[in-house]
């Protein structure tokens, strides 16, 4: 579905990626790992077209998408739930969610606003609430609901669980794992390798904006060194 070959991305005269490559397919769920500052984020902001890359090839279903503007890029069907989760704060929750809502693919079951707050009631009970008067842990709630109400054939989540309470980081992965019940592609960067390595088929490390490992994740669980050696603090 998604193939990123060998991509070099700048920002000025700094380079951040030296050749990434990696690749998800459909129905995968996929993780990018590593530690702060490796290059994570200029990945999937080059995937979506917010970053350009310099060298390299970015295809999505067999169309080349690189040097597509991000709005181009999220026609093709990708969705971006950013780090930061960026929800509209003089939106309510259901205008954020209608705000993003396309069914460009044709499903005959689309992402609405009714399936969204079944999957987080939580946000059906603060519909008419102002997106910045949200708790962080309902914003990335409505982030992830903001995302699916495009219907994308792949869908991103960068640092979905950062700075969450447990209870909440609990109901993110239960909503990711209930995507992947679903066939929902998923590209995952998030630093809690025991429920990545739960949910994901494959898994990449970065290290110094190149990808150092790859492999499933039996072989992850079973590398405690290249844990400790790019994933640790």
């Amino acid at each position: 579905m998604l193939t990123v070959d060998s991509i070099e991305t700048a920002y000025g005269v700094s380079q951040v990626l030296f050749g990434v490559s990696l690749a998800v397919g459909a129905g995968q769920v996929v993780t990018l790992l590593g530690r702060n500052g490796m290059g994570k984020t200029t990945t999937v902001r080059s995937i979506m077209g917010i970053a350009r890359p310099r060298a390299g090839t970015i295809q999505f279903e067999g169309r080349a998408i690189h040097g597509l503007p991000p709005y181009r890029v999220a026609q093709a069907g990708l969705g971006l739930v950013p780090e930061g989760r960026q929800v509209f704060p003089n939106l309510t929750v259901r205008e954020n969610l209608v705000a993003t809502a396309a069914n460009r693919a044709g499903s005959a079951d689309p992402w609405r606003v009714e399936p969204v707050f079944e999957l987080f009631p939580q946000l059906a009970a603060r519909a008419r609430s102002l997106g910045g008067a949200l708790s962080g842990g309902e914003q990335q709630m409505l982030a992830i609901g903001r995302a699916l109400m495009t219907n994308p054939r792949l869908l991103i989540l960068d640092e979905a669980t950062e700075g969450l309470a447990p209870l909440v980081r609990a109901e993110i992965w239960r909503c990711v794992e209930r995507l992947k019940a679903g066939g929902q592609s998923l590209l995952l960067i998030d630093k809690d390798v025991g429920a990545l390595t739960r949910i994901a088929d494959a898994h990449y490390i970065l290290e110094k904006g190149q990808i150092v490992w790859s492999g499933t994740s039996a072989d992850l669980r079973a590398r405690a060194d290249i844990q400790h050696r790019y994933l640790g603090v």
